[in-house]
């Protein structure tokens, strides 16, 4: 599994703990199910999710 380190600001971080509490999730997981789908997806997260879909292609066409 690889690492992903996010710098998110404050008041995204607590949406996210609230709904990870309200869910009885860990952040994490509460972080996984929305990449997921399990959540309506914010622009947000689609933005994030296809920047890191493109990211991991151009490391594979390089060969690392």
């Amino acid at each position: 599994m690889h690492k992903v380190v996010l710098d998110i600001d404050a008041q995204l971080y607590q949406r996210l703990k609230l709904a990870a509490d309200a869910n009885h999730l860990t952040l994490e997981e509460e972080c996984r199910r929305r990449l997921e789908g399990g959540e309506r997806r914010s622009s947000y997260l689609q933005a994030l999710l296809a920047e890191l879909r493109a990211d991991d292609q151009q490391r594979r066409a390089a060969g690392h």
